[in-house]
């Protein structure tokens, strides 16, 4: 057994070492970048608009909240948002960040922030293609997601039917093998080995606990998954934002100093390790934005899979959903993080270096331990249960999205008993390898979906356009809602000649 983990994780090394070289992490942010601009810096020009309809909607606007009927196979704006964000406000948000501060220094958390900012408007740009190519499936659920746009959108695209349609089911396998990955092994890894170290459960008793639970909501489906996050993500968020911020709190003095370690390990300003400044920039670089990634999932292509099933018309409402998650999960709470374990003292703000011998969670758990004491590891423990078991439920979605793709809709059922069997080895497996999968099929879902909103640039810009045209500037101009008729009718047309 231990040779075959040996000659997975060589494997597994090579082929992660290619998807998240220079390239790809180019492709990344550069699609960001590209997208930011020809929607012009849309994030940051109609920042109040955006909130308005995001957390004033929540607070203000019945219809966000407002479930739908029992009959209906939609669910609401906050549902869906509730739900990607369950799927992505996991164990990246704690260990992740730990993870690149350990390996990449402070700076890596600046390296973070730029993937998010721009990685807004790639998600935004997901969101608004997810809404637009969307089809009804054969129980009248909305699917949506990059195999639909790269399959309808791309394919298309004059020559690029075949494309389209092979980069479709590339990234619905891809999505099925990163759900066993990022959205079970690697969460549930950790809540077992953090519920081991913290009340000494044996893993495989919490393996098989939290298969009971999964089980019992992700067999009911998405209407279930959604009526669950939608009261567990706000009361996790809160409950650890309110942690967080009490730790950054009792350490204020150190604001300053942390600000500064950030912005000069960010561009190799501050002492490095062996005196090598390019190479220290390099590991602040690649683990900020792996990371960040990691964490909001933005250019994966895999929260759209959610977004896509609200009963929202209106493809940039939901794009703007798409900023606001980002937000929330990065700049928010992945940076209370990094202020709390930066201010804690465990980590030198001169050189980078970490003082504690504690890596990943348990150096969050260290840092708020120099606050809340020995309840510190026990409230990591905790988060990370909520958070990772969320994540659980999020990702489970994704998968069924992608082999619902692949193999049919009648085929869900089995693809959703393999899933909660798999909670179990999840929680007895090496943690490295679990991680480091994470990683590998993480990047190999975002290249096609990637491929695919570079390729449908120009239709983002004409939605978002139009949208701004009537919503904004009160024009009258039709309405760009869905391209699923169009679809519909040229399927047709395919089908009688």
């Amino acid at each position: 057994m231990e040779g075959f983990i040996s000659v997975v994780k060589s494997v597994n090394d090579a082929v992660n070492g290619f998807v998240w070289g220079l390239p790809m992490l180019i492709l990344l942010v550069g699609t960001g970048i590209l997208m930011t601009a020809l929607t012009g810096f849309f994030q940051v020009k109609y920042l109040p608009h955006w909130m308005r309809g995001t957390i004033g909607g929540i607070i203000k606007d019945k219809h966000v909240t407002a479930h739908t009927d029992k009959e209906d196979t939609q669910i609401s704006q906050f549902q869906s948002l509730c739900t990607a964000l369950a799927a992505t406000i996991g164990t990246g948000n704690i260990a992740g960040v730990a993870a690149a501060i350990a390996s990449g220094g402070p700076g890596a958390i600046f390296w973070m922030w730029i993937v998010a900012f721009f990685g807004m408007m790639t998600n935004f740009s997901e969101n608004v293609l997810g809404i637009y190519y969307r089809r009804r499936n054969e129980k009248d659920e909305w699917c949506g997601g990059a195999m639909y746009y790269l399959r309808d959108g791309l394919g298309a695209k004059k020559g690029c039917r075949q494309i389209g349609a092979v980069l479709a089911v590339l990234f619905s396998i891809f999505c099925v093998i990163a759900s066993f990955g990022i959205g079970n092994m690697g969460q549930i890894n950790s809540i077992a080995i953090n519920m081991n170290s913290a009340f000494g459960i044996p893993t495989i008793v919490t393996g098989i606990i939290l298969m009971i639970l999964a089980g019992l909501v992700i067999v009911g489906g998405l209407k279930r998954i959604a009526a669950v996050t939608e009261r567990l993500v706000p009361f996790m968020a809160v409950i650890y934002l309110i942690g967080a911020i009490i730790v950054c709190a009792v350490n204020i003095g150190q604001v300053g100093a942390v600000f500064t370690s950030i912005i000069k390990g960010a561009f190799g300003l501050r002492a490095v390790g062996g005196g090598i400044v390019g190479s220290g920039v390099a590991m602040a670089v690649q683990w900020g934005m792996k990371r960040g990634v990691f964490s909001n999932e933005a250019g994966l292509g895999s929260s759209v899979m959610v977004h896509s099933s609200s009963n929202v018309r209106e493809p940039v409402i939901q794009g703007m959903w798409g900023i606001f998650e980002v937000f929330a999960d990065t700049i928010v709470v992945c940076t209370l993080t990094a202020f709390a374990v930066l201010s804690s003292g465990l980590v030198d703000l001169d050189t980078g270096e970490v003082l504690s011998e504690s890596v990943s969670t348990a150096l969050v758990a260290d840092a708020f331990s120099t606050v809340f004491g020995g309840f510190g590891s026990a409230f990591i423990a905790i988060a990370i249960l909520f958070f990772a078991f969320s994540t659980v439920l999020g990702w489970s979605q994704y998968g069924s999205r992608g082999f619902e793709y692949l193999f049919g809709t009648k085929s869900i059922k089995f693809y959703q008993i393999i899933f909660v069997l798999f909670i179990v080895v999840g929680a007895t497996m090496d943690l490295s390898l679990a991680w480091d999968l994470s990683d590998t099929f993480n990047g190999m879902m975002a290249i096609p979906n990637l491929i695919g909103v570079l390729a449908l640039s120009g239709t983002v810009v004409k939605i978002t356009k139009n949208y701004v045209d009537r919503k904004i500037r009160g024009r009258d101009v039709k309405p760009m809602l869905s391209a699923h008729d169009n679809i519909q009718k040229i399927h047709e047309e395919e089908i009688t000649s």
